[in-house]
């Protein structure tokens, strides 16, 4: 396997892993207007997160960070014709942020309000376009010869994107909602059980017609068992979630969505990004990548500092573990 091919799989993990983290936590700011039922229980839903949110967010920035050193042709065709959805993006990002940050700074009514709304759209937003912008990178845009995207924003907007986005959404608010039934106690707990398993009903419909649509128009052997183990794990989920098993709930809505993620970057490869004008104006792991000498320094890098930030990681979920409720809200409120 090349260095190039390599690379293509770690970013692959890495847009798993940022997806499987920032799924809950886009799935919980969404549930702030969906679950909790007043200031109080939306103070439960934000401090679930609270502890590791903007860690989740290092897998955004280390994604792209690899796909802007390994693969420049890639970044830069993908950044400039998503330019829009992704500058949307990376504002609810920074708005969402301060929202969290901003929210309790002051006890008026208006203020904190204001800063639930921005929490909730800022997690629902992102949310979707995350599933438009894979959509079209699976479906493949339009690019030229020289490898500049030369379609409109709303060529963007096409119905299988569209199906993408809402995949993402009601999956990563599932996510969110099994993440809540596992972090909380008391009645917050037992709602959150009950809006996960209505999700998962109407996430199982949206995701099964859209991973079938992927296999029949893109998939081979390998993206096939990837998208029956995202089915079954799937099931799994929803199925567990209605026993009261939270925690196995929880880590098989994470295999489906690794499943999913791994899913589409099999119907991807060799391309990084097609080209619906003629395929071989495709961007590809070969014609997309850095030289061999950037790869290999990359990776010596890699294999040095992703075990450290693993750990690191590990050890907060570790520390902040044990659930809450509503009366661990009051009693800091007092």
């Amino acid at each position: 396997m090349e260095l190039h091919d390599v690379w293509f799989v770690l970013i692959a993990v890495l847009w798993i892993g940022y997806f499987f983290l920032e799924g809950f936590d886009f799935g919980i700011g969404v549930l702030t207007k969906l679950l909790a039922r007043d200031r109080v229980e939306k103070g439960v839903l934000i401090n679930t997160i609270g502890p590791v949110w903007d860690g989740n967010e290092v897998w955004l920035l280390t994604a792209g960070g690899a796909t802007f050193a390994a693969f420049p042709e890639w970044y830069a065709t993908l950044f400039s014709g998503f330019y829009l959805p992704l500058l949307i993006i990376l504002i609810c990002l920074i708005v969402r942020g301060v929202a969290f940050e901003y929210r309790a700074k002051r006890p008026e009514e208006r203020w904190q309000t204001n800063w639930e709304h921005a929490i909730f759209w800022t997690s629902l937003i992102p949310a979707v376009l995350w599933g438009v912008a894979f959509g079209n990178i699976v479906r493949g845009v339009k690019i030229d010869a020289n490898k500049e995207y030369v379609g409109t924003f709303w060529d963007l907007l096409n119905p299988y994107a569209i199906l993408g986005g809402l995949v993402t959404l009601t999956l990563f608010t599932f996510h969110g909602a099994v993440f809540a039934s596992l972090k909380t106690v008391g009645d917050i707990r037992m709602r959150a059980r009950k809006t996960a398993l209505g999700l998962g009903l109407v996430t199982a419909v949206l995701a099964l017609g859209f991973m079938i649509w992927t296999q029949a128009d893109k998939g081979d052997g390998k993206s096939l068992i990837a998208m029956i183990v995202a089915a079954v794990a799937l099931v799994g989920a929803i199925a567990a979630i209605r026993i009261g098993r939270e925690g196995w709930s929880f880590a098989l809505s994470g295999i489906t969505i690794a499943a999913a993620v791994a899913m589409l970057f099999l119907t991807l490869f060799p391309n990084v990004m097609p080209s619906s004008l003629n395929e071989e104006w495709s961007l590809t792991v070969t014609n997309a990548s850095s030289s061999p000498y950037t790869l290999k320094i990359m990776t010596w890098c890699a294999g040095i500092a992703t075990p450290v930030v693993l750990l690191y990681q590990s050890w907060t979920y570790w520390v902040f573990r044990k659930r809450i409720g509503t009366q661990h809200i009051a009693d800091a409120a007092h």
